[in-house]
């Protein structure tokens, strides 16, 4: 069994989202382009919730907060698909849509 080495750490320096995929350029000169259907919670969020994203550490992740989506760079140059299970999307979806329905249960009451 052989083990990659990697030369050095990939690391992202700028996303972008399209309507069909994410294309992710890294420090060393990489772009990566991956389907965005690979990602569900990113094909069902907003323009401006994909554009809402931001870097972990020093890049070695994306996170976007508003869809609760995390993508490691090391998953995507390995041609890694989100991992999340049909059931935990569905939820996520439904919970998605009835907080954009009924703003209102968002609120807390902080006393």
């Amino acid at each position: 069994m052989t083990t990659l080495v990697l030369e050095t750490e990939p690391l992202v320096i700028k996303v972008t989202v399209t309507d069909e995929k994410v294309i992710v350029d890294l420090v060393d000169g990489r772009s990566l382009s991956v389907p965005l259907a690979w990602y569900p919670r990113l094909l069902h969020g907003t323009q401006e919730e994909r554009h809402n994203w931001q870097l972990l550490g020093d890049g070695y992740a994306i996170e976007w907060v508003d869809l609760d989506e995390h993508i490691g760079v090391e998953g995507l140059l390995a041609g890694r698909r989100s991992s999340e299970s049909q059931r935990s999307f569905e939820s996520w979806l439904i919970n998605r849509n009835t907080a954009q329905n009924n703003p209102e249960r968002l609120m807390t009451n902080d006393c």
